[in-house]
C-alpha cells in the first residue's frame, strides 16, 4: 500500500532525518520519500504497518499532518 501525507513544519534535512527515523521504526515500511518542497511524505508499506501508525509516528516526531491528505 502507498499513502501520501501533507506534513507541515518540515524545513531542513534534519526534519527529513527525524521523520525517516520515526516512520522507519514501524515494521512493514518499505519506502519513505520525504519531499520538503511539496511538504509531503510518501510511504509504501505492508502489514503490520498502517496509515494510522505512520500518522502517529509523524506526530510523535513533532510535525503536523494536514487533514486534507491525498
Amino acid at each position: 500500500m502507498t499513502t501520501t501525507l501533507s506534513v507541515s513544519g518540515m524545513r531542513c534535512g534534519k526534519c527529513v532525518d527525524k521523520i525517516e527515523k520515526f516512520i522507519g521504526e514501524i515494521e512493514g515500511i518499505s519506502l519513505i520519500d520525504v519531499n520538503l518542497e511539496k511538504s509531503q511524505v510518501r510511504v509504501e508499506f505492508n502489514a503490520p504497518a498502517t496509515q494510522e501508525l505512520i500518522s502517529e509516528a509523524i506526530l510523535e516526531a513533532g510535525f503536523e499532518i494536514d487533514e486534507n491528505n491525498s
